[in-house]
């Protein structure tokens, strides 16, 4: 089995979230006194720098390491796993999961009522774009897409970019100022004019984070107000000090079926039952797995904005599902409290009465629906 003793192998991404959150599982293991090696799987979205589609590829290519008998077990984030799986697979631990929320991040603190008209939104998710333009339809929302870092990165450029001119040019430091032939004084609309600042140059630029001054060195070719994505990935990627961000409440802009999760995966039988027993969190596992079922009767997939989001609440699963159009103009949406002690018959009930009600209906025809070139999404992580 690619066991080492009684330690684990455990396949994951090489992406640096990825990397982050596969560490969190081996840090679970430990406390249990599980030891656990993990091993970089090179996907398709690796190769092609995430491009759309293909995330199902990824998951594929680490499973099939498992099912190979290669290694133990693989890691991902749950909102990534197809609803149907090998029947040899199981999900053998849900952890506790993270933040399920989508985030706005500006470089300002404008908040997402606060936007302008016509304001450059960047998301690599169809689901989010949808409920962006359906509560703002005025914005214009760009494919963004890129780990979360060169996202981040490429949002704070052109305003970090214009403040470090700004002080270069206030310092008399700046080279290549636009100047005036008759009077050799600076131009341009660098507003710079009086403006005295405490602290140099280099002081400011020291004092910025580490993302900032890669921000700061990256050209961008789309200036973008803000960017929409998950809270989970960014707190995760340890990028979360000093930005600017409003969290989007789950309950009306409804995150993925899973989002925030991190469930491993391995072969039915003793191996997946170690896991499992050592790391599985039963709460996480309830609300992903009613979350997970009622996408299951909706059909969405990646290719339709399906938003679900369940709260286990004392004896309850209250649950909401939000299926709009990619332009947010037409949606279907239903909140349910499900018993906690069948949640999964009842959240397949819940899933087919509103795929009945019209849901199952906008889903067929969003996947049918060209995405429109410049609105285009991508995966939804």
């Amino acid at each position: 089995m690619g066991t080492r003793g009684t330690g684990l192998e455990l396949a994951t991404r090489g992406s640096e979230l990825a990397r982050r959150q596969a560490r969190t599982v081996t840090q679970r293991l430990a406390e249990r006194r599980i030891g656990a090696e993990l091993v970089e799987v090179e996907t398709t979205s690796d190769q092609r720098n995430n491009e759309l589609g293909t995330t199902g590829a990824c998951v594929h290519s680490l499973d099939q390491r498992v099912l190979a008998g290669e290694l133990d077990g693989a890691v991902h984030s749950m909102n990534d796993l197809p609803t149907e799986q090998s029947d040899e697979l199981v999900v053998a631990a849900v952890l506790e999961r993270g933040s399920a929320a989508d985030v706005l991040v500006t470089p300002d603190r404008t908040p997402l009522d606060g936007l302008p008209a016509g304001a450059v939104v960047g998301t690599s998710s169809l689901r989010r774009q949808a409920q962006l333009l359906a509560r703002r339809p005025d914005l214009d929302i760009v494919g963004l897409r890129g780990n979360v870092g060169t996202r981040v990165e490429r949002l704070l450029a052109p305003t970090l970019q214009r403040e470090h001119r700004r002080r270069l040019e206030a310092a008399g430091e700046f080279e290549g100022a636009d100047t005036d032939e008759d009077t050799g004084e600076s131009g341009g609309d660098t507003e710079t004019d009086g403006r005295e600042y405490e602290q140099t140059p280099e002081e400011w630029f020291d004092s910025l984070t580490e993302t900032e001054r890669r921000a700061l060195g990256r050209e961008v070719d789309t200036e973008y107000d803000a960017l929409c994505l998950a809270a989970a990935g960014l707190e995760r990627s340890g990028l979360e000090r000093g930005l600017a961000t409003e969290r989007l409440d789950p309950r009306s802009f409804v995150p993925a079926p899973a989002q925030g999760a991190i469930a491993v995966t391995a072969v039915d039988g003793e191996t997946a039952d170690r896991i499992h027993d050592a790391i599985d969190h039963p709460p996480s596992r309830v609300a992903v797995t009613v979350e997970r079922t009622v996408l299951a009767e909706l059909g969405g997939g990646r290719v339709a904005p399906v938003g679900v989001y369940a709260r286990l609440q004392g004896s309850v699963v209250t649950t909401t599902a939000r299926v709009l159009s990619r332009d947010g103009t037409e949606e279907h949406s239903a909140t349910r409290e499900l018993p906690v002690e069948r949640h999964a018959e009842a959240a397949a009930a819940f899933g087919a009465d509103i795929a009945a009600d019209g849901a199952r209906k906008l889903v067929e025809q969003t996947k049918r629906a060209e995405p429109d070139g410049a609105r285009r999404g991508g995966r939804d992580g």
